[in-house]
């Protein structure tokens, strides 16, 4: 039974405005940060894309670590691009690229002080109940987890991927995200906050906002811009009562514009201008989602990381690129 992948990307309904910037406790409304300069994060979850570089690619779903060269290769020239303008790019890695035979282009990446946190060993469904909905590399090969309870099967793969990175990288995993977003992030499953602050973990990026999308092959209209821009509000950083902090992603994501959406690259530009726009003025947080296996194909002259570095550049001083460990620490006020 394969996953509902809709559900496991944090599909796409429309989002209702929230309050923003909410500490364990109580939010807080939007107003109370409008002096705040605009931290702005841009991050690659660094995995293979099922549609990408080809529509009827889908056997990346049971190879999810095993990157292709220009993944890495787009990788590495963004991460270089984005240091040229003052920045760095916060990659999360899907540990299993750690067996392949060469890794210096990662360790490069983190010599030039580019953060790297953990996406999981397999990139699996940390929310998963039934072993089944785990992985589909564990779908076909059951025997890898027989014996198992999912609880277990998660934990150890999100332990195996932050002792991969240092032992073949001799890093420290800057930072946890689970793969797929989830619309209300990890609230409601204390479980997994306890099992990530168990292992060391003090923030995790997991809530993925819900908004609304175009059907396929159609640009989105003004509704379906207009809920990007208003979930911009919901994906602020939070605490959560466990005192692990929740660095959402912020819509749109890479997958969801040209997978979901199958939208032309343009009108995946005027979403990030308008959101950020929108963030800027209110002195929030931006943390820019994408993946190289897809945003390579779709965008080979990253026109929307430059788009991000121009905006902050043009704010006059209103913004800053940064990491997640600088938007984590927003969410303590």
């Amino acid at each position: 039974m394969h996953l509902d992948r809709r559900r496991f990307l944090g599909a796409s309904l429309a989002a209702a405005a929230g309050m923003s910037f909410p500490r364990r406790g109580g939010p807080v409304r939007a107003g109370d940060d409008a002096n705040h300069k605009a931290t702005i994060a841009i991050t690659l979850d660094l995995e293979m894309s099922r549609n990408f570089p080809d529509w009827e690619d889908t056997h990346w779903d049971y190879e999810k670590g095993n990157l292709d060269q220009p993944s890495k290769d787009y990788t590495a020239a963004a991460c270089r691009r984005v240091a040229e303008r003052g920045g760095r790019i916060h990659c999360f890695s899907v540990a299993r690229v750690l067996e392949q035979e060469n890794v210096d282009w990662l360790a490069e990446i983190h010599a030039a002080g580019h953060p790297i946190g953990n996406h999981t060993y397999d990139h699996v469904n940390v929310l998963a109940t039934r072993t089944e909905d785990i992985q589909f590399r564990f779908h076909r090969a059951p025997w890898l987890v027989e014996g198992r309870q999912p609880a277990e099967i998660i934990a150890e793969n999100v332990r195996l991927a932050t002792l991969a990175l240092r032992e073949r990288l001799g890093v420290e995993a800057a930072g946890f995200r689970t793969p797929g977003g989830f619309a209300e992030g990890l609230s409601g499953r204390e479980d997994v906050q306890e099992m990530l602050l168990a292992q060391g973990f003090s923030w995790v990026s997991s809530k993925y906002p819900a908004h609304a999308n175009s059907e396929p092959l159609m640009p989105p209209g003004e509704d379906v811009l207009a809920s990007i821009v208003a979930a911009q509000e919901l994906a602020q950083p939070f605490v959560y009562p466990s005192g692990l902090i929740e660095v959402p992603m912020s819509p749109i994501s890479d997958i969801g514009a040209f997978r979901g959406g199958r939208w032309p690259l343009e009108s995946f530009l005027t979403a990030i201008r308008r959101s950020m726009e929108h963030v800027i003025e209110r002195g929030w947080t931006f943390d820019f989602l994408a993946h190289p296996s897809c945003l390579g194909v779709v965008d080979p002259e990253f026109r929307a990381i430059d788009l991000i570095c121009d905006l902050v550049e043009q704010s006059g001083g209103r913004a800053e690129l940064a990491d997640l460990h600088a938007l984590a620490a927003r969410a303590k006020g």
